[in-house]
């Protein structure tokens, strides 16, 4: 973290973040600091911040590939090229709903029929092996994990990823850790944020609870406690959306306000293509709105690793679908 932070337009679902609520992401580069240093960074600070870990050039291939796929919605500005994501603001943010965690219940289909195609070529998407295979699968990813997290060989990449758009102004993601989501496997499993394209500061990108993973754990304790308490099956209390928590498996929708309720700040940054956020089970985070002032959208991509050694959630390993309850 590196001095104060104050960004135009820096807010979440409940407001602005002022700069006393906001300080900056560690960043680390991979290709200079020693593997024991980034390691020592991730359990100190709950993620690692990668900077250009992807050649850019393979990430920017991927956000065409995806707007080339959504574009016959209208999502984008005439007259602009698919790689830059510019949303026609002539539309209306309700036809392009972001898809994946915070429906009621997990994962409900998002948007009405207005959004239909959209949401079709969103999830179509998924499965397309320029993305399922060429970015998830990535070499430079599997191998830097593989190596980092000491797995080696039983290093596994589930199927399951979450990919998401995030229109300019549209509701970002709520305040959570994804061990929520990953309930039935032991909390060693290492999420990898891939910002698929540049994110300006307040352009809708990922922010992280300073001291976080703490945090996150001591939250995961209670939910057991009070799991027990109620009479839960070990069954019902795997639940991510169990009786003692938000129907959505968030902890808040008020990211400001959760923050100032535990003395905590949050974590900001700008993104590039390229880079990649290695965060914890536990590392609580959410996102900004996207005020990007050139109305760029925000893609990015979810991408979790487990040790195949060890139990892990197995119904990770099927692709992404609507109603899926995870």
């Amino acid at each position: 973290m590196v001095g104060v932070v104050t960004v135009d337009k820096l807010a979440v679902s409940d407001g602005p973040l002022q700069p006393e609520d906001i300080a900056y992401l560690r960043p680390s580069d991979p290709n200079i600091t020693p593997i024991d240093e980034l390691r020592n960074r991730y359990n100190e600070d709950g993620y690692l911040f990668l900077k250009q870990l992807l050649p850019r050039e393979d990430v920017l291939k991927a956000r065409e590939r995806y707007f080339n796929l959504v574009a016959p919605t209208g999502v984008l500005e005439e007259g602009t090229k698919p790689v830059e994501g510019i949303f026609n603001s002539k539309r209306s943010i309700h036809d392009f709903p972001g898809i994946g965690a915070g429906a009621v219940g997990g994962n409900g289909r998002p948007g009405g029929d207005s959004a239909k195609q959209f949401v079709d070529l969103a999830l179509e998407a998924h499965y397309k092996d320029w993305y399922a295979e060429e970015l998830c699968r990535h070499p430079a990813l599997e191998n830097f994990v593989a190596e980092f997290t000491g797995w080696g060989k039983n290093t596994l990449p589930v199927r399951r990823t979450l990919l998401r758009n995030n229109i300019p102004t549209s509701k970002p993601i709520g305040v959570h850790y994804d061990q929520i989501f990953l309930r039935y496997g032991e909390p060693t499993a290492v999420t990898a944020w891939v910002p698929i394209g540049d994110v300006k500061v307040n352009g809708g990108g990922l922010i992280y609870l300073e001291d976080g993973d703490s945090l996150g754990r001591e939250i995961e304790d209670e939910f057991t406690r009070k799991a027990k308490e109620s009479g839960l099956t070990d069954e019902e209390a795997r639940s991510g959306f169990n009786q003692n928590m938000m129907s959505t498996g968030m902890l808040s929708e008020y990211p400001k306000e959760f923050a100032r309720e535990h003395n905590r700040r949050w974590l900001v940054s700008a993104y590039e293509a390229g880079d990649v956020v290695l965060h914890k089970a536990h590392a609580i985070h959410a996102s900004t709105v996207n005020h990007d002032p050139d109305n760029v959208i925000r893609l990015a991509t979810d991408l979790r690793f487990c040790d195949s050694s060890r139990p892990y959630d197995k119904r990770w390993m099927n692709f992404y679908a609507f109603g899926d309850g995870v």
